[in-house]
């Protein structure tokens, strides 16, 4: 009896699987001819539910590639491939909890900033920075959060002036009238490093080997400045260039017209004026020279500079609070103070 049924079970299966074949069959033969009549267009497009029940067909039944005919079976496998994407994209999204952590808004600054400010290292060295910091990251995400930048990277301007700026200098003139309505010159050297005033001296008929003679006066025996910054006047002739280049420094000259390319002495030019000339009334030479040496003084022992953190060109002592009462210590006659605590 045994022999019997097993061998009709088994028929009775294959004619139902044959007929459900058969209207799966049917039905993606259906499903295009609708499509085909549905559409006016040369070139037929699939609706976003048409490709969504032939994916899932597939799924079903693969051998519904074999009754293809609308488009090819190429197709049907990218859209499939394409819904496979889809479908783990919205199940990996945010705010479930699954995949893998995202990397915090702090450490992704972080990264970003010693890119930025260190544009010569590669991701291994960001890496290990940040691992001497305590932040457990991979390369790979270092490497992923770091900016872009060009091929072969390049230093700032800030970090290449802050490089050579204990052998650069600055020259310039500038002009004070007197009481007289004569016209006095002003010649101004400017170490960069410390925006020390190294010289300074005035004249009412300035050549070029009186200015060749002032860098002489300013650099006697400094083989650490290199260059020296001027702009393109006629007064540094071939004598000044002769006299420059013995002492083994190199001239940079500006752009024409260009004056913010020599950008401290001219704001140690309107700091001059601002501070203290404006609020005089020059008589000759001499009293000019006094008080640009009253100015001077106070210039590097007192006057803070926001490019120096605040301090001045001599370094002033910090007093605490339980130090003592605050004096006042007048300079260019009262126009500015200096404060120290007396012990």
């Amino acid at each position: 009896m045994k022999t019997l049924i097993l061998p009709l079970l088994t028929t009775l299966a294959g004619l139902l699987r044959s007929r459900g074949l058969l209207h799966l069959e049917i039905l993606s033969l259906r499903q295009q001819l609708a499509t085909v009549t549905a559409r006016d267009h040369k070139r037929l497009r699939s609706r976003h539910l048409e490709r969504l029940f032939w994916v899932s067909l597939y799924r079903i039944w693969p051998g519904c590639l074999a009754t293809l005919v609308v488009f090819r079976p190429a197709t049907l496998l990218r859209w499939h491939r394409r819904g496979f994407r889809l479908y783990w994209t919205w199940k990996s999204r945010r705010g479930r909890g699954t995949g893998r952590p995202t990397t915090p808004l702090e450490i992704r600054r972080l990264i970003r900033q010693l890119s930025r400010e260190n544009p010569l290292w590669g991701a291994p060295r960001v890496h290990g920075e940040l691992q001497l910091l305590g932040i457990v990251t991979s390369q790979t995400t270092v490497a992923k959060y770091m900016i872009r930048h060009r091929k072969p990277p390049s230093q700032t301007w800030r970090t290449f002036l802050d490089n050579h700026v204990t052998e650069l200098a600055a020259i310039d003139f500038f002009t004070v009238p007197t009481a007289s309505f004569r016209i006095l010159y002003v010649f101004l050297v400017l170490r960069h490093e410390r925006r020390e005033l190294a010289h300074f001296n005035v004249t009412e008929h300035p050549t070029a080997q009186w200015t060749a003679q002032q860098m002489v006066e300013a650099f006697p025996w400094d083989p650490a400045l290199k260059y020296v910054v001027r702009d393109r006047d006629q007064i540094y002739g071939e004598v000044f260039r002769r006299r420059v280049k013995s002492l083994g420094i190199e001239q940079v000259r500006i752009a024409p017209r260009s004056p913010w390319q020599n950008p401290y002495v001219e704001r140690l030019i309107g700091s001059i004026r601002r501070d203290c000339l404006d609020h005089h009334i020059i008589l000759n030479e001499r009293h000019l020279r006094r008080v640009l040496r009253a100015y001077s003084t106070y210039y590097h022992t007192a006057r803070t500079h926001p490019s120096l953190a605040k301090q001045s060109p001599q370094p002033r002592p910090i007093h605490r609070p339980d130090s003592g009462n605050v004096i006042a210590f007048p300079h260019l006659g009262g126009l500015h103070h200096e404060y120290r605590r007396a012990a």
